[in-house]
């Protein structure tokens, strides 16, 4: 069996084709869309995260909100971008959202991808150190947002506090128990997946990669995800670790599906340059009905080889529709591909 959650970019647009329009309609309808996949029987709602993009960008108050409003569901991002982000308040947001959905947050961070604006970091405060590269710095503060995280004390004391402190070293504060373990790094390229699995974190590997073998993208997804398992193992980590991949699934089951993803599969690979004298290959997309929709996945090697699959949703097209598309895949091919 599969742990199995919905991926939602958040995007919006105030176009009148589209069923949310506002960033306020994004928020809402994520909160409530989260709400009804619980009720289906799914196991997780994953919420992407880009700047300065008409999409879902500030992640904790939304994964707080579903928090309260919801119960066994698992809660995640897929991904943020750490180039951006204070590490420290960062442990607090996560502590705090964690708390309030009792232990549920299953949080995915990375050094992030292109984004909309030339060095978008820079507006947010941040430059690399001398001698840095942007990715350096990203994977530097993800070492110290898993340093604070871990509920060490490190920051002396006030001799006269406004308040008393326990003794010793001081932490940040909430403290969200067991978080450490819930952190996932989406990764792009084995080298990164190996260093995420010497550092303890599970792995979210997505539908696009670095082309690093020329092979299949779903062959070199696989790969990935043995040599991040080898990795994790060589490091004497005491847990199992978890390992998610994405994808764009759709079963055909009325008119509404076909028309409008029958039309649209894509099933072959893409490649595209997404930074310098870097080749990037893109996973096929699935939309067919149930049966055939079968026997693709089973030839898919990554979605064997992982225990977690994010199914990326088409949050434009409204709610209720998002709802019919997962409460089809449970039931017209969770069972057949043994994930139910």
């Amino acid at each position: 069996m599969k742990s199995l959650g919905f991926l939602s970019f958040g995007h919006w647009s105030p176009s009148p084709h589209s069923g949310t329009r506002s960033a306020g309609d994004a928020l809402l309808q994520s909160i409530d869309l989260a709400v009804a996949a619980e009720e289906l029987g799914w196991d997780g709602a994953y919420f992407r995260v880009h700047h300065f993009a008409r999409q879902l960008a500030s992640p904790f108050p939304l994964l707080a909100a579903i928090g309260a409003r919801t119960q066994r569901i698992e809660i995640g991002t897929g991904v943020i971008d750490m180039r951006y982000e204070n590490p420290s308040y960062m442990v607090e947001d996560a502590g705090a959202a964690d708390l309030i959905a009792g232990g549920r947050l299953q949080l995915g961070i990375s050094r992030g991808s292109p984004e909309q604006v030339i060095d978008g970091w820079k507006h947010f405060g941040y430059e690399p150190a001398a001698g840095e590269t942007e990715q350096d710095m990203a994977r530097r503060g993800t070492e110290l947002f898993l340093e604070r995280l871990s509920g060490q004390g490190f920051a002396a004391p006030n001799p006269r506090p406004m308040f008393p402190n326990p003794p010793g070293l001081l932490r940040l504060e909430p403290h969200a128990e067991g978080l450490r373990e819930r952190i996932w790094w989406g990764s792009a390229s084995n080298s990164t997946a190996t260093w995420a699995a010497q550092l303890g974190m599970n792995l979210q590997s997505s539908t696009l990669k670095w082309d690093e073998t020329g092979e299949p993208f779903h062959v070199q997804q696989a790969k990935q995800i043995r040599a991040y398992r080898e990795a994790w193992k060589a490091a004497g980590h005491s847990r199992q670790p978890r390992v998610s991949v994405s994808r764009s699934i759709f079963a055909l089951v009325d008119d509404r599906d076909r028309a409008y993803f029958g039309g649209d599969e894509r099933d072959g690979d893409a490649f595209g340059i997404l930074e310098a004298n870097t080749r990037a290959i893109f996973g096929r997309s699935y939309a067919a009905e149930p049966d055939q929709l079968i026997a693709q996945l089973k030839q898919d090697e990554a979605i064997a080889e992982a225990d977690t699959l994010l199914f990326t949703v088409p949050n434009q097209l409204g709610v209720a529709y998002n709802v019919h598309v997962l409460a089809a895949i449970l039931e017209h091919v969770a069972p057949g591909m043994g994930w139910r």
